[in-house]
């Protein structure tokens, strides 16, 4: 009897090694997908550039799951969300393949931190990313999640840009509210 269920539990546990081996969607298959998405609700994207070790992606998915704030985003944007950088955190494994290229295609030449925020039409052209006008940088430099009280600004350029149908009341509750968790 000991023998078939160690048997059971070998064989339990060699299946369930093929779940964690499965490679997780590259970016691209992301990105198609979301844009299809997008094309078809008639909505932008909001594409969001994190990693697990990330203090700071995790603050970005609390805004982005906000009661106040989740309808506001899903009335204007398809959310998708990519793991970068985390070779940095020591677990490569987890990042989606091509992630590290399509992050620099949007502008995070310079692993300028996380999150790397980019909005893009529904063909997959950028709008607009988290890279705020900076001097002495050519690209800006990332805002990340929005805290600080210049990066609240540029984030809500951002998302007038990306969203310009966006309401002035909507916009003043995405804005009280990073403001308020700020303080």
């Amino acid at each position: 009897m000991p023998k078939i269920k160690i048997c059971v539990a070998f064989l339990l546990l060699i299946g369930c090694s093929g779940v964690v081996a499965q490679r997780l969607p590259d970016a691209d298959q992301v990105l198609a997908q979301v844009n299809a998405q997008a094309s078809e609700q008639d909505k932008n994207v909001l594409l969001v550039f994190g990693a697990s070790w990330c203090r700071y992606c995790k603050q970005f998915e609390k805004f982005l799951a906000a009661p106040e704030i989740q309808p506001i985003i899903a009335k204007h944007f398809v959310v998708a969300r990519l793991e970068v950088y985390e070779e940095l955190g020591r677990n490569p494994k987890l990042n989606n393949p091509k992630s590290d290229t399509l992050v620099r295609k949007f502008g995070d030449a310079d692993v300028g931190g996380l999150p790397f925020i980019v909005f893009l039409d529904p063909k997959g052209g950028l709008i607009v990313n988290s890279n705020r006008p900076s001097k002495g940088k050519r690209t800006g430099e990332n805002i990340g999640y929005p805290s600080a009280p210049e990066e609240i600004d540029w984030f809500m350029v951002m998302i007038k840009r990306a969203a310009p149908e966006l309401t002035e009341n909507d916009a003043a509750i995405v804005e009280a509210w990073l403001r308020k968790a700020a303080s």
